[in-house]
């Protein structure tokens, strides 16, 4: 990008973009607009969450960060046919996708089986029991791609024209010992390429391109789209010059580079990339490992509401060799990241979000912890997270992978908490053009009320705390209302801010809405039932 852009919340991206940050450092990444926020923030797009202080002027209230719970069907998938069992037995989304599809009401899962031959399809009503179709691609099994791979993304474009590329795909190929045959689709010097294939329905596949030969990427590759920017986001594995990596003890990280055409941008990865984030000195090391500095094994990322949520996979070792020598899984646990333009991470919470159960030598998911490409799904009340684990096994220590699900609640993220003595949260000036204010509460002994101030701090007259009628309960979408006012629609367009005070209870979120049913229209991830769009409209 040439030239400087307003993204819809008020953040003016600089007229260089991306930003080339040099070395990848140690230290945690800058936040520009944390550092410096918009004079006003429209609110328009999506709920707003608590994630950092993007939307807060001043608050007594606590914020907490909150994890989701793993579902008690899990495994939801494992290894059980022959071609997902195999020499290797797999049976998990490195990557490569779970969405629901609104043209049949479906949940839907592609994954690796047998060491990553393959990439296999199953769907599901309820998102916990799948169901393996006998698909016709390779008859008698649900296989939808027969082509050695190692990471893989895939894409419910839901925005495509063409109804023939509704379905996108990048895996990363290149030839393997231990994989059968020779693959087209291989850098030079043994590296990986990306491998473009495009689908009408997720299970017949076309290959389209590869990127350049020339210009290898490495194993854990991926991408996904920013809707914020419309732009197609490569998030490569790879980050500095091998040099500096191995003399900085930082063999992984990511380079970025981004594009509107998916095509354009595949076709030339070097042009406009930058290295981009890496692990930090706030990662934890691995508590029987420390010499081993943590490393970003992984990055994927979606649009959820009003920003981008990011799925850091943190490898804290030990190294590919020690694993083998020791028969042991490495150890990658899923952190979380949040981004408001899209390049700049912030993570504030360095617990793993859903965790290597190594404290139980019989978990299916002791080690190795990857996220699902689409990230997380909006089902009702819900957020649900599917990843992948493998256990600590006898056989090969790589091996033994099969698919999880972890529960959160929806914007449930983090909270801002008051206990019954109460407290305030102030945000800064922000605009909006809808009529009706909503929020995420769980405040059932509680309240929650709101006030809508002017720039200066003074209550709008209808609109103080006096006259709000406070909400007592535990919804994910609850409407706040006044005694003596219909709606906010007479201070639309106008810089405002919000004050909300709260009793013994939780805030997730607030948004304002043109609906009665609080329709926020911001993103929902990958999809979920009762949405016809990547939107809730």
């Amino acid at each position: 990008m040439s030239r400087s852009e307003t993204l819809h919340n008020g953040i003016e991206l600089p007229g260089t973009w991306p930003p080339d940050p040099g070395r990848l450092p140690r230290t945690p990444m800058r936040v520009p607009y944390l550092e410096r926020p918009p004079e006003v923030i429209n609110i328009d797009i999506g709920r707003q969450l608590f994630v950092d202080d993007f939307l807060i002027s001043h608050s007594s209230l606590a914020r907490e960060f909150h994890q989701p719970q793993p579902h008690p069907a899990n495994p939801v998938l494992k290894p059980e046919t022959e071609w997902e069992l195999g020499s290797i037995p797999f049976a998990m989304p490195f990557s490569d996708g779970v969405w629901f599809d609104p043209a049949d009401q479906k949940f839907k899962l592609w994954y690796a089986g047998n060491e990553m031959y393959t990439t296999c399809y199953a769907e599901s009503e309820d998102g916990i029991n799948w169901v393996r179709p006998d698909l016709d691609v390779v008859p008698g099994t649900n296989i939808v791609l027969d082509i050695p791979r190692d990471s893989s993304t895939i894409w419910l474009d839901l925005n495509e024209a063409d109804s023939s590329k509704r379905f996108k795909a990048l895996q990363t190929c290149k030839e393997r010992k231990t994989m059968r045959g020779h693959l087209k689709g291989f850098a030079e010097g043994g590296k990986y390429t990306y491998s473009y294939f495009t689908s009408p329905d997720g299970i017949h596949w076309t290959k389209v391109a590869d990127s350049p030969f020339s210009q290898p990427i490495e194993d854990r590759s991926t991408f996904w789209f920013d809707p914020f920017r419309q732009v197609w986001v490569f998030s490569i594995r790879g980050g500095q010059s091998k040099q500096e990596r191995e003399q900085e003890g930082l063999r992984r990280g990511r380079t970025y580079k981004d594009n509107s055409d998916l095509l354009v941008g595949l076709s030339d990865l070097l042009t406009g990339s930058v290295n981009w984030v890496g692990a930090d000195e706030l990662d934890p090391p691995h508590p029987k490992y420390s010499d081993f500095t943590p490393q970003l094994y992984n990055l994927d990322a979606v649009a959820y509401e009003s920003l981008m949520v990011g799925l850091f996979s943190v490898h804290q070792g030990p190294e590919n060799n020690i694993c083998a020598e020791e028969n042991i899984q490495k150890r990658n646990q899923i952190m979380l990241g949040y981004s408001r333009d899209g390049f700049h991470w912030s993570r504030p919470d360095r617990r793993p979000f859903i965790a290597a159960q190594d404290h139980d030598p019989d978990s299916w998911d002791w080690g190795n912890i990857q996220s699902a490409g689409g990230g997380f799904l909006v089902v009702h009340d819900h957020l649900y997270f599917y990843y992948s684990g493998r256990l600590l096994t006898q056989g090969y220590w790589d091996g033994d992978a099969a698919t999880g699900l972890a529960v959160l609640r929806r914007d449930g993220f983090a909270s801002l908490n008051a206990d019954k003595d109460g407290g305030v949260v102030v945000t800064r000036p922000v605009t909006f053009s809808g009529s009706r204010l909503f929020a995420n509460l769980c405040a059932p002994q509680g309240r929650l009320r709101f006030s809508a101030q002017d720039e200066s701090g003074q209550d709008i007259e209808g609109f103080s705390f006096a006259e709000c009628v406070p909400a007592a309960t535990d919804s994910t979408c609850v409407e706040l209302t006044w005694q003596s006012k219909k709606s906010l629609a007479e201070l639309s367009g106008r810089p405002i801010k919000f004050k909300f005070e709260l009793f013994d209870g939780s805030l997730f979120s607030f948004w304002v809405s043109s609906n009665t049913d609080g329709k926020s229209g911001g993103y929902v991830a990958a999809g979920g039932p009762g949405f016809s769009s990547g939107s809730d409209v």
